[in-house]
């Protein structure tokens, strides 16, 4: 007897919708629904998983679909949203491109909020957190996820430091060496930062005013020079494999 097919499949598209979701009708029209109708090609009966950043996961069924806009039928909660690790990314904003990736890792690995950092040698020091923020969302769209990173607006160095709190653990990546990273990482429990420099690192006074906040924590990671995004994925992967919940 052939066995009976999962539903919905693994294929079912997957979309964020910014508003609490609930059993009922919801109307889906803008970029999401030129997704839905014009690349996925939707059809009334078929099936799109909802998520909302909110309440978790849902079953959504097309119930009418139009040229420009569509209403599917939300009828029951899939999954709860997922408990998130207290962690957050600061990083200096990197070129367009660069910044965009690590967005979407970030996203992909777990963190609960990124935090623009701007420094000295920060190229960019306007990050646009709005397409930062749609990244994090195609990637949690494709990868499964039911909760989103906050996206902080930029804040310079020295703010940063002055208003960080001691009870959040801060590493920092220190291109003239530190504690290698996972000892540093299984020594520290609770809430934890990791903070990347830009493509040419913090300059000397910058590191110096890092070291001397009492929640910091220089690390090293490892013998090859990485460049800034590298790193913040590296480091991440490391706390997640530590603290978070990799371990």
């Amino acid at each position: 007897m052939p066995a009976t097919p999962a539903w919905p499949p693994q294929s079912t598209p997957r979309l964020f919708v910014d508003q609490p979701l609930a059993e009922g009708p919801i109307r889906i029209d803008g970029p999401a629904a030129h997704y839905l109708v014009s690349v996925m090609r939707t059809k009334v009966g078929d099936p799109v998983k909802l998520f909302d950043d909110r309440t978790g996961e849902w079953l959504g069924v097309a119930a009418s679909v139009g040229k420009r806009d569509l209403t599917l039928d939300v009828t029951e909660r899939l999954r709860e949203r997922e408990a998130v690790p207290d962690l957050w990314l600061c990083a200096a904003p990197l070129k367009k491109g660069r910044v965009d990736w690590l967005a979407e890792k970030a996203c992909e690995l777990g963190v609960a909020r990124l935090v623009p950092v701007v420094t000295r040698r920060t190229v960019v020091d306007k990050p646009n957190t709005e397409r930062l923020r749609a990244h994090m969302i195609e990637a949690a769209e494709q990868c499964g996820r039911t909760a989103l990173p906050e996206v902080a607006e930029p804040v310079k160095l020295a703010a940063f430091l002055r208003d960080w709190s001691p009870e959040r653990a801060l590493f920092f990546a220190d291109e003239t060496g530190g504690v290698p990273a996972l000892e540093a990482m299984r020594a520290h429990s609770g809430p934890a930062a990791i903070l990347i420099g830009p493509e040419g690192g913090f300059d000397a006074e910058e590191r110096e005013a890092i070291r001397a906040h009492p929640a910091a924590v220089g690390i090293g990671l490892g013998p090859r020079i990485l460049r800034a995004d590298t790193a913040a994925a590296a480091a991440i992967s490391l706390w997640m494999a530590a603290a978070g919940d990799w371990h």
